[in-house]
């Protein structure tokens, strides 16, 4: 096979990986990768981000909706410091992201080259697997160090810093080729000691009253129909973390809905605090999903499945850890409880009964305020209009203030898997609306939807130039409160009310979507809210309606700090 350059090497090896969209920002180091991509018959979609942060939070949402790896790119010096938000999200949030960051030629380094930076220091505790590429002949094999290192085990990030002058050495083509299970993910998947299954059988089938809490490792997993099967077989109550939301469709009887800190209500804590077992799944069982481990307490015999074993026994003592993939985990713990189901305590609690009262108490508190006419217009009925008129294939994007805690308490969808998505790891604003592009791209014939507050839109209002040039029909829609909601609300109840620099100016975010070429719709009457939705989903483009809405400091936001 003919020799490649470096540059040429790269494209073909992304190409072999499955790839065929990369997200990214141009820049001078990386002219000849752009060059390769320009010359070369790849079948791979070029996204152009006016930021690197987006490109980042666009193949974070793409590989959550796809199954594959997300790749994004970007410049030395200030484009490689840009790129990292997204990178340690998706590391964090165990989804395959590969950031590629073009750098200064390998001879210079040392010499004072504008844009030198240490790459590979940068990125090192904040990646699952990191690496400079010093030689073009190293090219093949760091990729598909890089993608097995992504796919297998716990999924996470990675980075390959790609200097300039690499890009143009020489590589025997011979070298590029790729291993086929590494263009998904999880890849390679294995299953817990079967001893440890059996174990964990046996004390769920003896359980009175047990409950399941997910997390985002099901999804990952696609382990929905398993943990369904498992669900139904003992008739267990199932809570979902905010990240673990479509482990089990929302309609579900036994599935009463998010747990925890954020999104949770009263009524699924008293879920989790009738159990006398829980198995945790593809969860961390951190602060936020147990209300800083109270919920469940220390006392309640846990069972914990997780593909690192490292999260196992962490936070709880742990009675029965199972170290594996959720999916083969839940076939194999259901198989064993199918076995013994006959042994059941002849009072064991129905959890639909439990999870009932659980979605009886959230809609006793969600429909007198979506109801409500109050101006400024109340973010739960912003959520409720949603859950009436978005088709059940929908993928919600939510930015991690104003509407995480709503939409983790109050949306509800039809069908299990990934429709909701929000950047529950490190929380950074701006990520929504760039996620939503990047859902768009993974599944085309999906409504994807941005709900942002306006501190959001402020961090991401350049990538509407992105939405337009590719006519993507996302539905954007604004919190609009002028206000760092979540800091100002934490203020209240934390501070006795001493506010200071959370408050800024009102924006009219509809006449700016407007400039970019967004049909956009103002609404400050409650009344007109559902039919600018309509309106927006009916429009063959990108829309945005800007919401003036209710403050979080004024609001009922399900967020125990501020509840009691």
């Amino acid at each position: 096979m003919d020799t490649l350059t470096g540059a040429e090497a790269m494209v073909r090896m992304l190409q072999h990986n499955g790839v065929k969209h990369i997200f990214g920002l141009c820049g001078d180091t990386s002219l000849p990768f752009y060059d390769a991509l320009y010359r070369l018959d790849h079948g791979m979609q070029h996204i152009l981000t006016r930021d690197e942060r987006s490109a980042g939070y666009m193949a974070d949402a793409y590989a959550r909706v796809t199954g594959k790896v997300g790749v994004c790119e970007g410049p030395s010096g200030g484009g490689a410091t840009y790129l990292l938000p997204g990178l340690v999200e998706a590391n964090e949030s165990s989804i395959p992201v590969l950031g590629i960051t073009s750098d200064v030629a390998v001879g210079s380094r040392g010499k004072y080259p504008l844009t030198e930076l240490d790459q590979e220091a940068l990125y090192r505790p904040l990646t699952k697997w990191n690496r400079t590429i010093d030689r073009a002949d190293q090219i093949p094999g760091m990729v598909r160090a890089a993608f097995r290192a992504m796919t297998t085990g716990k999924p996470g990030a990675a980075h390959l810093c790609f200097p300039y002058d690499v890009m143009k050495q020489q590589v025997d083509g011979a070298d590029v080729w790729a291993q086929p299970e590494h263009a998904q993910f999880p890849s390679l998947r294995y299953a817990p000691d079967p001893s440890d299954v059996a174990r964990a059988a046996q004390r769920l089938v003896g359980a009175r009253s047990p409950v399941i809490i997910c997390g985002g490792g099901v999804v990952i997993a696609g382990a929905s129909g398993a943990l369904q099967e498992l669900a139904e077989s003992l008739k267990a109550a199932v809570c979902v973390t905010v990240s673990g939301q479509g482990s089990l469709a929302d309609t579900h009887p036994l599935n009463a809905g998010v747990v925890g800190s954020n999104g949770g209500v009263m009524a699924t804590r008293d879920v989790v605090a009738a159990a006398d077992v829980v198995l945790f799944v593809g969860c961390r069982a951190g602060s936020t999903s147990t209300e800083h481990w109270r919920f469940p307490n220390r006392d309640v015999p846990i069972l914990h499945i997780d593909i690192d074993p490292m999260v196992i026994g962490a936070n709880y003592l742990t009675e029965v850890g199972l170290v594996g993939d959720a999916k083969l985990a839940l076939q194999a713990l259901g198989a064993e409880v199918q076995a013994r189901l006959a042994h059941r305590p002849s009072d064991a609690v129905d959890g639909a009964v439990l999870a009932g009262r659980a979605k009886a108490a959230r809609r006793a508190q969600l429909e007198p305020l979506a109801s409500s006419l109050e101006a400024p217009i109340r973010p739960e009925r912003v959520v409720q209009s949603l859950n009436r008129l978005l088709p059940d294939d929908a993928v919600v994007c939510a930015d991690p203030g104003t509407p995480c805690p709503y939409f983790s308490a109050y949306y509800d969808v039809s069908r299990p898997g990934r429709h909701f998505i929000t950047n529950r790891a490190h929380g950074a604003l701006g990520f929504s609306m760039s996620a939503a592009l990047g859902a768009w791209v993974g599944r085309p014939n999906a409504k994807c939807v941005s709900v942002m507050g306006d501190g959001s839109f402020g961090f991401t209002v350049g990538e509407l130039e992105t939405i337009v040039r590719h006519k993507a029909p996302l539905l954007m829609i604004v919190f609009s409160n002028s206000v760092y909601g979540w800091i100002k609300a934490s203020q209240k109840a934390g501070y006795d009310k001493r506010y200071y620099s959370v408050d800024f100016d009102r924006t009219d975010h509809a006449r700016i979507a407007e400039a970019y070429g967004v049909k956009a719709w103002r609404v400050e009457d409650p009344a007109k809210l559902d039919a600018a939705i309509k309106a927006a989903m009916e429009h063959d483009g990108p829309a945005l309606i800007d919401v003036v809405a209710q403050p979080l400091q004024d609001a009922a936001a399900p967020v125990s700090q501020w509840m009691g």
